[in-house]
């Protein structure tokens, strides 16, 4: 019998770790206690069936899909599950006015109909391996060679030495990693806020094929409106597959590369899941800040997160209205559309939870008991007693200027034209062929992707709303002329932006080039003034970065000293992660929240698409559902089809595709989405509310077989 909620609770009493369920943990090094805790709940595999570089191992079935996202192999022959918004892009990219298969769905009956997606690779982890104790050796060198250093840098020498001696040996390291096997993409990071240090080699293959995907009805059921929320009715999966070389090497595509021969692949499970049933997610999360200080988390809320909410929001309002009222404009603007709304609204939440949550407290809290901690003894007092100190004023003297510059970066990002100009500008320039013909490509995909008009009025939006929200010694110099030339009349302004610009097509310039007169245009003068504007603000604050980045890594550091007994995580930062728990539901505000959704559920939101046009769905594709026979899809011991579930594994963004495993490591879901009610999680996660929201497999099963009829694809999972 599965281990059910009752041990998780034997094991806090024994207070193995008050948060056990907590963590992003390296598979490299699980600490005895977790693994311990995993083992408790149910965990079947052993440490090297889950990692082991000398052999094969569960880590062996999972890729980074795509530089952003995390799949699962689940066949022999190298077919890949990730989510549905992994592969938007890519689908998007493939469909055609003609062949939306980004609105229709795809489905490859053969081989032959597996589509190259062109730029997707995935990667696979060969091994991760600590140097931490080889830098701190250079860096104590150093210090001792140069402690004539204190002259050039007064009280901060030691930190700027290490800086740059860590600076030299990142480039050194890789180098000597790169040199025993130049076929490895090698990446060395940082952990613990740069306390620690690991090298992490890959190998890549850039031939990866489309061969599912749900229509997006199904992929995007909900919607915005949907995204981050609960309960979940969506279909978040799409299916790829890897190519080789007749050796199983990576290769660029050839039509004469092959299916890849999987070193491990992860079988799916129709068996489902219960409350309390152990689970674990493998993937690549991105970006955590958990031991980020209370000055860094207002500072998080009031400059990044408020520009994000504040910009994104006025483009995308601009966007929809265009979407909406064109459908080809709608094609061209989804990914875009999709890619900037979902931080928008996780910005949202996070400062929604954050508050309600007392986050900003809690972490003050902690600081206070540092400070007590570091007080008691001379040594942690010398290397600790000024750092809350420090980063108050490091964050104070930076906290105007790193506004204003989350609101140039944003609004920048959000003019297309701007991007354009420079490509443009790039394209006159360039005199190797080689280099030319890259940029004509990247011209052919901005302007497949792009319409003036829909640019023009964000353009418009943007520049008039940036002028409201930062003082005026922020704005870029064109700003002067708006007032004085164009009397603050934008769309004047904007008119005469967009006609210093010859439109014509990529083709064109594949042909006859970007003449001289780029150089002179209003488009490219204020993009550069603009750029010129951010890096500006960026070098003003940056010895302010330095102070806090170096008061962060201390306080960290403090941190792990003063709970030295107790196991620790490294914040994420996009290299292979476990995280483990179990299926559970959640109570928030007064309302439970059951663990799992059904198709009747799905059905409800259907009947309101008049209301939320979201929860619209072709006749065609609901009818699948309400047929009401899901064979073994459905769920064996309620009977009922299950869509999406719950646990409490710990996620973020770049976990998106994570195979969600049961304890023998079988695929019972694909991780996609986390919570409204915890949307602070990057900074802390909260163990009563904070929920991975996955897509059941037998859901993505089932929709592969009722409605794509993929029997050959259900044939090589073992399914049919």
């Amino acid at each position: 019998m599965k281990r059910k909620i009752t041990a998780w609770l034997l094991l806090l009493a024994c207070c193995l770790s008050t948060r056990a369920d907590e963590g992003m943990w390296m598979m490299n090094n699980i600490n005895p206690k977790t693994m311990e805790i995993m083992k408790q709940l149910g965990l079947k595999l052993t440490e090297k069936e889950m990692y082991n570089p000398e052999g094969t191992s569960l880590k062996d079935a999972v890729v980074v899909f795509g530089g952003f996202c995390t799949g699962v192999v689940v066949s022999p022959d190298g077919l890949v599950f990730t989510n549905h918004h992994c592969g938007f892009s890519s689908i998007q990219a493939l469909a055609t006015p003609q062949n939306d298969i980004l609105q229709n769905g795809y489905v490859a009956r053969t081989q032959e109909e597996e589509l190259p997606a062109e730029g997707l690779f995935v990667m696979f982890l060969d091994r991760t391996e600590n140097v931490t104790d080889r830098v701190n050796a250079a860096v104590q060198e150093a210090w001792n060679k140069h402690p004539e250093a204190a002259k050039t840098y007064g009280k901060n020498w030691k930190r700027e030495i290490r800086k740059q001696c860590i600076d030299s040996l990142y480039t050194a390291i890789r180098q000597e990693y790169i040199d025993r096997d130049s076929t490895k993409d090698v990446v060395m990071q940082s952990y613990y806020t740069n306390n620690e240090f690991y090298v992490n080699i890959y190998t890549t293959y850039n031939d990866v094929r489309l061969v599912f995907a749900p229509p997006r009805s199904l992929g995007k059921y909900g919607g915005e409106t949907d995204n981050w929320m609960w309960p979940r009715q969506t279909a978040d999966f799409s299916v790829f597959r890897i190519y080789a070389d007749s050796l199983n090497r990576p290769a660029r595509y050839s039509a004469d590369n092959r299916p890849y021969r999987s070193k491990r692949y992860a079988p799916v499970s129709l068996d489902g899941y219960e409350k309390g049933d152990y689970c674990m997610t493998v993937g690549f999360p991105g970006s955590t800040n958990r031991y980020l200080s209370s000055f860094g988390i207002k500072e998080r809320m009031e400059c990044s997160n408020e520009a994000r909410i504040n910009v994104r929001g006025v483009k995308q309002g601009v966007w929809s209205k265009w979407m909406d009222s064109d459908p080809t404009i709608r094609l061209q603007y989804a990914a875009k559309y999709a890619q900037s709304s979902n931080y928008w609204k996780n910005s949202i939440g996070m400062n929604r939870a954050l508050e309600r949550l007392g986050v900003i407290k809690e972490k003050k809290t902690l600081e206070k008991k540092l400070s007590a901690w570091w007080k008691k003894n001379p040594d942690t007092k010398e290397r600790f007693g000024s750092v809350l100190k420090d980063l108050k004023k490091a964050y104070g003297k930076r906290a105007e200027t790193y506004r204003a510059l989350n609101f140039l970066n944003e609004t920048y990002r959000g003019i297309e034209i701007f991007e354009l100009s420079k490509l443009l500008k790039k394209l006159y320039q360039e005199k190797d062929s080689v280099e030319r013909a890259d940029l004509t490509n990247q011209l052919e995909t901005f302007y497949k992707d792009y319409n003036p008009q829909v640019d023009k009025e964000t353009a418009v939006a943007l520049l008039r709303n940036l002028a409201t929200v930062v003082p005026s010694k922020y704005l870029p110099d064109f700003y002067k002329d708006i007032r004085k030339e164009y009397r603050k009349d934008y769309e004047a302004y904007v008119n005469a932006l967009f006609d210093s610009l010859p439109y014509t097509d990529a083709a064109y310039y594949a042909q006859h080039g970007a003449g001289e007169d780029i150089l002179q245009s209003l488009a490219l003068k204020d993009a550069e003034s603009m750029s010129q504007q951010i890096s500006l603000q960026s070098m003003h604050i940056r010895k302010y970065n330095e102070d806090r980045n170096y008061g962060e890594q201390l306080l960290c550091q403090a941190l792990l000293e003063m709970e030295q007994d107790q196991p620790h995580y490294s914040d994420a930062n996009f290299s292979m992660r476990l995280s483990y728990g179990f299926v559970n539901d959640y109570t928030s505000e007064g309302t439970h929240h059951n663990h799992y959704t059904t198709v009747e559920s799905l059905l409800d939101k259907v009947a309101q698409a008049d209301k939320v046009k979201e929860y619209a769905m072709e006749p065609a594709v609901a009818d699948v559902f309400r047929t009401g026979d899901f064979g073994p899809y459905a769920d064996r011991r309620t009977g009922r089809m299950q869509l999406c579930f719950l646990t409490n594994n710990d996620i973020t963004g770049g976990n998106s595709g994570s195979p969600m495993f049961n304890a023998r490591g079988e695929v019972i879901g694909l991780a996609f989405d986390g919570n409204w009610d915890a949307m602070s999680s990057d900074i802390s996660y909260t163990q009563e509310l904070t929920r991975c929201i996955g897509v059941d497999i037998r859901y993505v099963l089932f929709l592969m077989d009722r409605w794509g009829g993929a029997d050959r694809l259900l044939h090589e999972l073992g399914v049919k």
